[in-house]
This record gives C-alpha cells, structure tokens and sequence, in this order.
C-alpha cells in the first residue's frame, strides 16, 4: 500500500483504484469541480436536444429558456448533494453504496448502471467520431464511408482510453484548459447567431404546452441524472472539512453554465434551420448554420470536450468494473469499456437507423435506471448524517461476512426491496420507441415524469421500511468517529 500512496501522491498517472483514499491524501480543493462539470458537459448533443424541444415539442424561446435552467438545477443539483458522500467516505460512489446495498445486493444495482454506462460512452464516442468526419469534410472534402467511420471510431476511443486511464491529475488539467478554449468560442458562435438570426421569427413562435415543457425536462435532465452515481468519484479527494454547499454550488453552476446556452442555442438554431433536429447525425449541421472559419474551431474544441466526457465516464466506469469484482487495475479496467465503446458504436453509425430515436430512446431508460439508485442511496446518505455514521474503509473493502456491510447473506434486504419495486414502476410508466410500460398513459407517464416517480418510489420506500442495522463487529468504531463525523456533515 505504501508504493500505491507514493505513486499517487506524486505521479501523473493515478494508481489508486477502489480503495478509500487516507486522510493525509486529501487535497482536492472544491473549486476543481467546476471545470470538471463543466467539461462533462460540453457535447453538441445539447444543441441537437435543444432544437428537439422546439421541433418535436413546439416550445418557444422562453419555455426552451426555463426548460434548460430547470434540467441544469434538478439533474446536477442530485449529483452536487450526494457527491458530498465522496469527502465522507473517501471512495468511489459505486464503493460506498456498498454500504447502502450490502456487499452482495451492491452488484445488481451495480450491474444495470455499469450497462448504462456503456450506452452512455457509446452515444458520446459516436458523436465524437461524426465531428471528425464533418471537421475533415469542411476542411479536405473528404465524405464519409465505412471505413473511414471505423478509423475516426478507433482513434476517438484509443484516446479516450488513454486519457482515462491516466486518472484525476491529468482530467483536471485538461478540463481547465478545455473550459477556456470551449467556452471561448461558443462567445464567438453566440455572437454569430446574435448576428444573423431574424430574432422576429424567434420570438415570434407561440408557446407549447405545459405538458411539453415538463417532458422536455425529463429528456435534458436525463444526462445528468447519468452522473449522478458517480459523483462521489471526483469529491473523494477533498478533506473532510470542505464545504458541503460549495461543492453543490460548483456541480450545478459549472453544468449550467454549459446546459443552459447550448440548449438556447440549439433551440435558436433549429428555427432558421427545423430539419436540425431531424438531420442524420448530430453535428453536420453546424457545417450548414456557422461559416467554416468558425465551425472548424468550434467542433475541434467540442471534439476535446466529448473526448473529456467520455473520458470521465471511462474514468468512473473503472471503478465500477473493479467495484463488480474486475480483478484489473483501474486503468486496465477502463479497457472493457473502450472495447464496448468501440463495437456499440460501429453498430450506432453503420447499423442504425436513426441516431436521434435511438438517442432519445436512450436517454429516457437511463433515466429510469439511475433514478431508482439515486432515491435509496440518497435516504442512506440522509440516515448517516443524521446518526453521525461514518463510512468504514475497511467494511467497504471487505466482501466476506466479517464486513461491516454484510446485513443479510450480503443483502440489504430494505435497499433491495426499494430499488427493485422503483425499478419496476418507473418502467411501467415509461414510454419509448422500443415498448411501451402498462402505466404509460397515467399522468406519470404522459409527462415524461417515470424518472422523478422513480426517485420518489424509491425513496419513500427506504424510508418507511425499518432501518438497516450494520454489522455489530463495527459498532465500537462509530463512537470513535462520530465526532469527526459531525464535524464533516456540518461542512
């Protein structure tokens, strides 16, 4: 261990996997977060999901406006206040809800959101791949076909995976400096736009319904709620002490800052331009809409903030793999991921027919999927500030009885009955392309509301059900922490 704790504390590349990070390694400092959200979020998707709501919704520039700002607030607002769980416990957040599941049910949940992370690397490693070939369009004139879609695919993925595997040190400095360059020409795409819309017909357009505006905020939020599971991840560095609110200050203001103009703009874009949300990929319209000078920097600088994305995911998709009991060092367990990356994607571009369904199709189940992890962990979290229970490194480590986390034959029989009733429902209520849920025209269900139904279900159930009661063997060590404890939930 001690070779593990050199090699991170001073390398570039990071060697700590799933364990928890000691004290005395806690120098993460909150204001890192932002950059961090803020590269998660730099995908042109937005402005594919923006002109969505306008097209397939009907909203106007205002509703397009509140739809985005809520999305930005609801989906990161979760990944903030239950990243706070990372500086309590030190670990990854698919380690800790080790804690909330038990050391055996942890794997279901577990399983379900390592497959929707992969869908999650696909849809980004596709989009990136199809900004290469528009950027080599525009600037050789080189059209698309199948084998150079395989190349621009492999090389998106290789340098993702390496990226990824370096660790925390190297995302931090390349989403630092990805946030300036991104954010220094989307001004410029701004005022491009600014410049050359007939603002008439934008704000001319008559207002959706309300029913439309709360779908849509189902469908932007959703790939937010995706990071919420790995929240956790990139707070595990920070002390103790760090401020609990500040660190959801920095979540929801560095995603927001991206959601919220690159929706507009999205929405901006789809009026001059409707079949923008209909085109056969999500970027070669911008080739249509901005002048090459400016496109060409733009999707350069988006090519990076997608290769961050996705690096990230991959990042988090590690530990996931070790935490499922991957027997590889988290760098090598990234691999699994990028091999995946790599054939879903090659099925998305050469197989499939629309990427816009499939997207949206997507987006909708991941919602559902995370969504009833995101109720149980988030009552556990609650319990634990309020009873002052510290997170024990070594129950999270151990996977046998002795564990703190054991509960029943490795179950949380209260944590398990929750998920999988919301599990359950929030499909039911679901509607997509690929089925439609018996509860699919409830309320719930026309609104596009199965995720925030799925949160509630969930959660209410592991509240009214008895609390679980950890392993006695361990019951000595909360004393002995529940003053550090106190102090750490008050920040």
């Amino acid at each position: 261990m001690d070779n593990v704790v050199l090699a991170d504390s001073e390398g570039a590349i990071e060697t700590r996997g799933i364990e928890p990070v000691p004290d005395q390694e806690r120098h993460g400092r909150v204001r890192e977060l932002f950059p961090t959200w803020v590269a998660a979020n730099i995908s042109v998707l937005l402005l594919t999901m923006g002109a969505a709501l306008v097209v397939f919704n009907a909203l106007n520039f205002w509703q397009v406006l509140i739809v985005a700002a809520c999305a930005a607030l609801a989906s990161f607002g979760m990944v903030g206040v239950l990243s706070v769980s990372g500086k309590w416990g030190g670990a990854p957040g698919a380690m800790l809800s080790r804690a909330t599941f038990g050391v055996r049910g942890n794997l279901f949940p577990g399983a379900i959101l390592w497959v929707a992370r992969f869908g999650w690397e696909t849809i980004n490693a596709v989009t990136g791949a199809y900004a290469v070939l528009t950027v080599l369009d525009l600037l050789f004139g080189i059209k698309s076909n199948n084998v150079l879609i395989v190349i621009t695919l492999f090389v998106f993925v290789a340098c993702t995976f390496l990226v990824s595997g370096m660790g925390r040190k190297a995302l931090n400095v390349c989403n630092k400096w990805s946030t300036y360059l991104f954010g220094i020409f989307s001004v410029l795409v701004l005022g491009y736009l600014i410049a050359t819309m007939d603002w008439d017909e934008v704000f001319s357009k008559p207002a959706g319904t309300t029913a439309m505006m709360i779908t849509g905020i189902g469908t932007i939020a959703a790939g937010g709620i995706s990071w919420v599971p790995t929240g956790p991840d990139f707070t595990r560095y920070l002390p103790h002490a760090a401020s609990g609110k500040k660190i959801v200050g920095a979540t929801i203001s560095g995603a927001g800052l991206v959601m919220v103009p690159m929706v507009l703009m999205g929405a901006v874009m789809a009026v001059a331009t409707p079949g923008l949300a209909e085109a056969p990929d999500p970027v070669s319209f911008l080739g249509d809409i901005l002048p090459t000078w400016l496109a060409v920097p733009y999707l350069v600088t988006a090519i990076v903030g997608m290769l961050l994305i996705n690096s990230l995911s991959m990042y988090s998709a590690g530990f996931t793999a070790q935490t499922m009991g991957v027997k590889l060092p988290r760098a090598m367990a990234v691999s699994i991921n990028a091999v995946i990356s790599l054939v879903g994607g090659l099925l998305l571009m050469l197989v499939a027919k629309s990427f816009l369904s499939s997207f949206i199709t997507f987006l909708i189940l991941l919602a559902v999927s995370f969504s009833a992890w995101i109720g149980v962990y988030a009552v556990d979290m609650a319990r634990r500030r309020a009873r002052a229970v510290r997170y024990d490194p070594e129950g999270l480590m151990d996977t046998g009885r002795t564990s703190r986390y054991w509960y029943v034959g490795g179950f949380c029989w209260q944590a398990m009955t929750a998920w999988t009733i919301a599990l359950i429902a929030g499909i039911c209520f679901t509607k997509c392309d690929w089925f439609t849920g018996p509860l699919a025209s409830t309320f719930v269900g026309k609104y596009g509301l199965s995720w925030a139904a799925t949160i509630a279900i969930s959660a209410l159930l592991m509240a009214v059900l008895p609390a679980p009661r950890e392993s006695a063997s361990a019951d000595a060590d909360t004393d002995a922490a529940a003053g550090s404890q106190r102090e750490s939930a008050a920040a």
